[in-house]
């Protein structure tokens, strides 16, 4: 960073400057837990030296301190894959259940902009399409912060939801599902994109009433003509805003399309491999007639529901991947 001309590739030098900011806070950390090592060990002597209740306090306080700092160290070991410190992209959309489910879409929606918030990351919605009685139809969210997609890479899937129904005047019990797709933020030097591979298509943006982009084609549509992959960006008031957008999740989804490949031969070969479908939810959250939130790959669960659904979901996701490092472990 010190190199003259450094900043000249403003994209490059943001890259680099985000690693840096990375790799000051995991050292920073380890010192951390070094120098809190020492001070409980000069402690420990102290209390054996002098018994005293009130050292004793202090002795179990610092021993607490410790072992969150530990189990945050030690959880971060677990997000060493290829894009675990990129940015992540969430897309939600409704599935079976009607207005059900473009309500429960909604709620998603919400349960991952309180995680994010949570973790001090940055969320942004960056396409959103209503639905037309309530909730939404479908949504991408980008997650900007460090590892956002090796936390978040566990939500992808199936969800189901179980619930007396607000919409309707018995309030039936009904079963909504909504699909959540995650994919890192590809950086363009990652990940090179062929010009002549990419369709871009400009049409009349659906925006809120009112607003002028409903009069204008800022609207993008960039489709991928070797694999039929598609993203239509349209939040952006300007054409540029939402190519650039569309064309960086375009790249994101390809370059996830290539990891997918990769474990699902490996899959193949262990005899693991379980295609993607509608029947094969990952999580399921019942509202009614109790209170459950189940993970199905870990059978991690909990009764607070309304926690969950106001973004707490770290230990699903801790249980995720200690799954996820045991199977990798065993292969």
């Amino acid at each position: 960073m010190a190199s003259p001309g450094f900043w000249t590739d403003y994209g490059n030098a943001q890259t680099i400057a985000k690693t840096l900011d990375s790799l000051k806070t995991e050292l920073s950390n380890w010192a951390a837990l070094t120098q809190e090592l020492a001070d409980l060990e000069e402690m420990s002597a102290m209390a054996l030296r002098e018994p005293n209740q009130a050292l004793e306090r202090d002795l179990k306080a610092k021993f607490g301190d410790l072992e969150r700092l530990y189990d945050q160290i030690a959880f971060h070991t677990f997000l060493s894959g290829k894009y675990d410190q990129n940015s992540a992209f969430i897309s939600i959309h409704a599935g079976a259940g009607g207005v059900d489910a473009q309500d429960w879409t909604e709620l998603l929606l919400r349960m991952y902009l309180r995680f994010a918030e949570r973790k001090k990351f940055k969320a942004q919605v960056i396409d959103e399409s209503r639905g037309g009685e309530a909730g939404i139809k479908s949504v991408v969210i980008e997650i900007i912060g460090n590892y956002a997609y090796g936390y978040l890479k566990s939500e992808a899937g199936v969800h189901r939801l179980v619930r007396q129904s607000p919409f309707n005047a018995t309030h039936t019990r009904e079963t909504s599902f909504a699909l959540v797709e995650v994919l890192p933020a590809i950086e363009q030097k990652d990940f090179q994109l062929k010009e002549a591979d990419v369709e871009i298509e400009a049409k009349t943006s659906r925006g809120h009433g009112g607003q002028s982009v409903n009069t204008t084609y800022s609207a993008i549509r960039a489709i991928h003509k070797p694999t039929g992959l598609t993203v239509t960006i349209q939040n952006e008031r300007s054409q540029s805003q939402n190519k650039a957008q569309a064309l960086k999740i375009l790249a994101s989804k390809l370059a996830a399309l290539e990891e997918q490949k990769q474990q699902e031969e490996k899959l193949k070969l262990r005899g693991e491999y379980h295609s993607a479908e509608w029947g094969n939810q990952i999580r399921s959250y019942v509202l009614h007639p109790y209170q459950l939130v189940k993970d199905h790959r870990t059978n991690y669960e909990t009764s607070d529901t309304e926690q969950v659904l106001d973004g707490n979901i770290d230990e699903f996701i801790k249980a995720y991947l200690e799954s996820s490092r045991e199977k990798l472990n065993n292969a």
